[in-house]
């Protein structure tokens, strides 16, 4: 699991980096042919992470339930973030990783539900969905990547 936390702290560093690079209306542009933009993928990152890990575990999320609605899978920029947005969701980056580090620590995912993902790949325990996750984030930070290209 070391190195499954540590995979996802360097990607939400490497996401943190784009928060401070680009510009708020940067960060809000959607370019052309695309369906989302880069806050739109950095938050919906944390979001699925607070869902794989402490909704299937039945725990309280550290997300709001506002948040989750906005960047869950499926959903689309409906409004651009405001700058108070994207600090929360910078903030959010490396701590909602702490915790979950603490909490795996303390067996706090005990009773994870199983879950099969859109990929056909079926989530046992709190290890398969930080691995999982680590796959999904790196499809995003692949968007993201190309997305900066257009902006």
């Amino acid at each position: 699991m070391n190195t499954t936390l540590a995979i996802t702290r360097t990607n939400r560093n490497i996401l943190k980096q784009i928060l401070a690079k680009y510009t708020l209306q940067q960060l809000n542009e959607i370019p052309a042919g695309y369906s989302n933009n880069l806050i739109w993928n950095i938050a919906h990152v944390v979001v699925t992470q607070q869902l794989l890990v402490y909704k299937l575990s039945g725990l309280p999320m550290l997300v709001s339930d506002e948040m989750v609605e906005k960047y869950k899978k499926g959903s689309k920029p409906e409004h651009n973030a405001t700058q108070e947005e994207v600090d929360l969701v910078q903030g959010l980056l490396l701590s909602t990783i702490d915790q979950t580090e603490i909490d795996i620590a303390h067996n706090s995912f005990a009773n994870f539900v199983e879950y099969p993902t859109s990929t056909g790949f079926v989530l046992k325990n709190v290890q398969d969905a930080m691995a999982f996750n680590d796959f999904h984030e790196g499809i995003h930070l692949g968007i993201i990547m190309t997305i900066r290209k257009f902006i």
